[in-house]
């Protein structure tokens, strides 16, 4: 009975190992602005780096509207079809995680937190090989951006 007791055990291990929710790098940074300047500076930036806004969803907002209620949190979606184009053309799949998307939220003690999924990691687990360079300046330009986003 050690064999499939076994088995079983390396199959989950597996399963937990390759799961999306454990494979993606998230940078999480704390910012001295509120949810919506937050996301309001970061938008800024993006526009002054030529990087196209789609949507920003206000979460809080829709919460509202169900009459739920829910701390202030907003979902910014931008890139560069240059730049995403690329990855989309090595591997299709990766169009599920593009645009990029940056969270801004208040946690319970009040602190501002801004989140993003880095580029190289969706790249990675999307099987994204080639394009290194593109996804090299995508880390790097995001890291920049979103440090400029919650300076003092």
């Amino acid at each position: 009975m050690l064999v499939p007791r076994l088995t079983v055990s390396v199959a989950f291990v597996f399963l937990v190992l390759s799961s999306p929710l454990m494979a993606a790098d998230l940078v999480t940074k704390q910012s001295p602005y509120s949810v919506s300047e937050t996301l309001d500076r970061l938008e800024a930036l993006l526009a002054q780096n030529g990087i196209g806004v789609m949507a920003r969803i206000d979460h809080a907002a829709n919460a509202e509207r169900v009459g739920l209620e829910l701390a202030p949190s907003q979902l910014l979606l931008f890139g560069d079809p240059a730049k995403g184009t690329l990855l989309m053309q090595e591997e299709a799949v990766v169009g599920i995680d593009l645009p990029m998307k940056a969270l801004a939220w208040e946690a319970a003690d009040g602190v501002i937190w801004l989140a993003y999924v880095v580029p190289s990691s969706i790249a990675s687990e999307r099987g994204v090989a080639g394009a290194q360079d593109t996804v090299a300046a995508m880390d790097a330009g995001l890291n920049k951006l979103s440090d400029a986003a919650i300076a003092p």
